[in-house]
């Protein structure tokens, strides 16, 4: 199957298995995906991640979603901004702010993915790839 906006297919996958309240969710890897699970790992969104190499052509990202005591996921929202169609660049000084710093934007700069306020502090602004509260 091709998918022509792989990350918009990674937020829907994890987005689904949420609602769902799956354990984990296979995601098709890359090194941008790769990039957006640590950058979720890191921001406490989810547990872990790890690669499973599948007798495919191309290894799984296999998320392991975080859930509050209550069993509601701790990812509430996943937005896609940037995509092939309409991409979305911004300057260091109009890096936007998610639900007033609730949340993450996580955005593709020179120097790598990272979030909104990694790249503020690093000067840097580039292509804002989604929002994640």
């Amino acid at each position: 199957m091709s998918v022509n906006d792989p990350i918009a297919d990674m937020l829907t996958r994890i987005r689904n298995a949420c609602m769902a309240r799956h354990q984990t969710v296979s995601i098709p890897a890359s090194k941008i995906k790769r990039a957006i699970a640590d950058i979720l790992v890191r921001e406490g969104y989810v547990k872990s991640y790890d690669i499973q190499k599948l007798g495919t052509p191309f290894d799984h990202i296999v998320l392991q979603l975080k859930y509050t005591k209550d069993k509601q996921p701790v990812i509430t929202g996943l937005k896609r901004v940037s995509r092939p169609g309409l991409r979305i660049y911004t300057k260091r000084d109009d890096i936007p702010r998610v639900r007033n710093g609730l949340g993450v934007s996580i955005i593709s700069t020179p120097r790598g993915v990272m979030t909104g306020h990694e790249a503020w502090r690093n000067g840097l602004g580039g292509e804002v790839l989604c929002y994640v509260w």
